[in-house]
C-alpha cells in the first residue's frame, strides 16, 4: 500500500481524495491506514483506470503541470505496429515521442551485443515515479509485440534509492541499479532484430484492455497457430499465403505441420476462417468502407458469401452488428446488400 499510494501522490496533489478513489475502485479505503497492506492485480488496475479517468493523464497526475493525454499512448502504438522488428519499432516509438507535447528525451544507443534505451524527464518534480512507470510498461509493451517474455539485462537510474525498491526489483529478474548517472533500459542487441508478431487488428484488441495486460504481462511465447496467424495476417486482403509458403516459413514439412496443427486440434483453415472473422469484426468498424468491399477484403468471391459465413460466426448479419457497433439507427442501411438480407440468409 505504501507503494500505491507513492503511484496515487500525483492525483492527491491534484486535489483527488485518495479514499473517495478507493471506494470508487470498489476497494476499503481503511487499507491506506495499513502501509504493508497489499492490492491484488485486478485491484490496482481498477484504482488506476479511475485514476486516470478523474486526471484525464496518463502519467495519472504525476508529471505536475505536464500530462500525458489520454491516447498517446494508443497513438504510439498505431504508430510502431507495422514496423519489421523491435528494432525499428523502439526507434519509432523514440521519433514518435519528439513530436508529442511533453519534455521526454529518448535515444536508442546500438552496441554489437548490448544495446539501451537511454530516457529522461529533466522537468518532471515527479520524475522517479514516471521513469520507472516508463520502464515497466516499455519492457511489458515489448514482450506483447514480440510474442516473448522479455527480460531486461538491467536497469540503471540516476536518482537515490527510494524506500520501495524491492517492490519495483521484484518485478524484473535483471539488475535495478539506482544513483547511475543516466536513465536506461539496458537488453541484448539481438533483441532489436525480433519480429513484431502482433498487426493492426491485434492491437485493436490489445488497447481495449491494454493497462491489464500491461500490468499483469500476459505476453506468453507464442505457440504454432499463433505464428502461423502472425504469418498470415501481415497483410489483410485476398491473398493470404498458401499452405506450402507458410511451411517453408516455418521450415517444416507440410505432414509434420498439419500433424502438429492437429495435435493442437486446429487447422490451417481453421486459422484462416479465424483471421476472417476478427479481421471482419475490426473492418465493420471503418464506417468508410462498404460490407462489399470488406467482403473482397476478407477474400470472398461474393458478397453472399461473406454474409453467410458472418451470419454463422455470430448468428447476426454484418448490417445488423455494424449497427450496433457504430450506434446507428435501426432504420439505417448500411449499404446495397442489406436490401437482400433475408435472400442470401435462405440461400
Amino acid at each position: 500500500m505504501a507503494y500505491v499510494q507513492r503511484l496515487l501522490s500525483g492525483a492527491a496533489r491534484e486535489g483527488a481524495d485518495l479514499s473517495e478513489l478507493m471506494r470508487e475502485a470498489g476497494l476499503d479505503s481503511s487499507l491506506l491506514a495499513h502501509q504493508d497492506a497489499r492490492l491484488g492485480a485486478g485491484d490496482f488496475i481498477r484504482l488506476m483506470q479511475v485514476v486516470m479517468r478523474r486526471t484525464e493523464d496518463e502519467f495519472i497526475g504525476l508529471g505536475r503541470g505536464t500530462k500525458s493525454k489520454p491516447g498517446t499512448f494508443s497513438m504510439m502504438a498505431h504508430a510502431v505496429i507495422n514496423c519489421a522488428n523491435l528494432g525499428k519499432a523502439i526507434q519509432r516509438s523514440v521519433q514518435f515521442y519528439k513530436l508529442v507535447d511533453m519534455p521526454l528525451e529518448t535515444r536508442l544507443e546500438r552496441g554489437e551485443t548490448e544495446s539501451r534505451l537511454v530516457l529522461d524527464f529533466p522537468a518532471l518534480e515527479s520524475r522517479e515515479n514516471v521513469l520507472e512507470a516508463m520502464v515497466f510498461t516499455s519492457v511489458r509493451f515489448w514482450s506483447w509485440l514480440t510474442g516473448k517474455n522479455l527480460e531486461l539485462q538491467s536497469i540503471l537510474f540516476d536518482f537515490s534509492e527510494p524506500p520501495q525498491a524491492d517492490e519495483f526489483r521484484r518485478l524484473f529478474k535483471g539488475r535495478v541499479v539506482y544513483n547511475a548517472s543516466y536513465n536506461a533500459l539496458v537488453f541484448p542487441t539481438a533483441w532489436l532484430s525480433l519480429p513484431l508478431v502482433q498487426n493492426p487488428l491485434s492491437l485493436s484488441k490489445f488497447l481495449k484492455d491494454s493497462l491489464a495486460l500491461i500490468i499483469v504481462g500476459n505476453a506468453q511465447p507464442i505457440g504454432l497457430p499463433e505464428q502461423i496467424r502472425a504469418i498470415i495476417s501481415k497483410e489483410y486482403g485476398n491473398s493470404f499465403p498458401d499452405f506450402a509458403q507458410v511451411c517453408e516459413q516455418l521450415n517444416m514439412t507440410p505432414q509434420t505441420l498439419r500433424r502438429r496443427l492437429k495435435e493442437e486440434n486446429t487447422s490451417y483453415q481453421e486459422i484462416k476462417d479465424s483471421i476472417r472473422k476478427d479481421a471482419s469484426f475490426y473492418y465493420l468498424g471503418k464506417e468508410e468502407l462498404s460490407i462489399d468491399e470488406i467482403a473482397l477484403m476478407m477474400g470472398f468471391s461474393e458478397a453472399s458469401s461473406f454474409h453467410r459465413a458472418f451470419k454463422k460466426w455470430t448468428g447476426r448479419t454484418p448490417a445488423g452488428y455494424r449497427r450496433e457497433l457504430l450506434g446507428l439507427p435501426e432504420d439505417v442501411l448500411d449499404d446495397e446488400n442489406d436490401d437482400d438480407e433475408e435472400g442470401w440468409v435462405a440461400g
